[in-house]
């Protein structure tokens, strides 16, 4: 077993999340590592290879973006069973790459995951497209409605018409499908939205303190992060009970604010003196 020295997948994530070109695979599963303290370096590589031997089974170069997309929803969603289903959003491991590896089930965003590194390495033009509330796979020109391909691997890799995605954005937001929505995510974009799904689930599950911690944490090792991440960083440790943590995070939110907001700046402050209070 390649146990991990203590704090190194936070170390090798933040470098990775500051690289020129950032892994998105071993971006989610140094995440993984955080949430799952059985999944060492070993684990990491056999999530790799297993995504390897996907791609080795997709057929070469079998043609425009709609066979890349046919071929792929045959051996992964068709051949291999990965999708999901509504049950899957109240599971933590639907949110952890190696364990949608294993289970073959997890969110859209995951799922999609698995789609892009498994198409990429077989040489697919593929990409990421982060709908409003729903998150596929692209194939093609992107925001060209006539010849760009859309794939939903939450549903087995099923090919979306333009309707479709158009009923998965309205249904979401109540919004019309609109061609800027349909460009190519950014890996950074789509771990920073892996990890928003991550503290939603636990902010729902107050005993899951630990998960909300390290998932705003890893969240703040993501360039151009948003300043209010400091803020709820400092509400989770209060919760766990470090007061004097949370409220020098508190202060430290106040004065990143206090230029544009004073208003926020001082209720904030108020919360920091109200949790160094709770030490007495």
């Amino acid at each position: 077993m390649n146990a991990w020295e203590p704090g190194e997948p936070r170390r090798r994530f933040g470098e990775e999340a500051r690289a020129e070109r950032p892994d998105l695979s071993v971006l989610c599963l140094l995440m993984g590592a955080e949430a799952d303290p059985a999944l060492d370096e070993a684990g990491l590589d056999a999530a790799q290879v297993e995504l390897d031997t996907l791609a080795g089974q997709v057929p070469f170069r079998p043609g425009g973006p709609r066979a890349w997309a046919e071929a792929l929803r045959e051996l992964l969603g068709a051949r291999y069973g990965f999708r999901g289903s509504p049950a899957d959003y109240q599971r933590l491991e639907s949110s952890l790459l190696h364990k949608v590896l294993r289970r073959r089930r997890g969110l859209p965003i995951l799922l999609s995951v698995v789609w892009l590194e498994v198409a990429r390495r077989a040489g697919a033009p593929v990409y990421g497209v982060a709908l409003p509330g729903h998150f596929a796979v692209g194939f093609g020109p992107p925001g060209d409605l006539e010849r760009q391909v859309l794939v939903d691997p939450f549903d087995g890799g099923r090919v979306l018409t333009a309707g479709d995605a158009d009923r998965l954005v309205s249904g979401a937001t109540g919004a019309r499908l609109e061609p800027s929505m349909l460009t190519p995510a950014e890996p950074l974009e789509v771990v920073m939205r892996i990890l928003n799904n991550i503290r939603s689930w636990a902010a729902a599950r107050p005993e899951r303190s630990d998960v909300s911690l390290w998932a705003v944490e890893l969240s703040l090792l993501v360039p151009s992060h948003p300043a209010r991440l400091r803020y709820e960083r400092g509400q989770v440790l209060v919760r766990r009970g470090d007061f004097l943590g949370g409220a020098a995070e508190l202060e430290e939110y106040a004065g990143l604010v206090e230029v544009v907001d004073e208003a926020t700046a001082a209720r904030v402050r108020q919360e920091a003196q109200a949790a160094r209070a709770a030490m007495n």
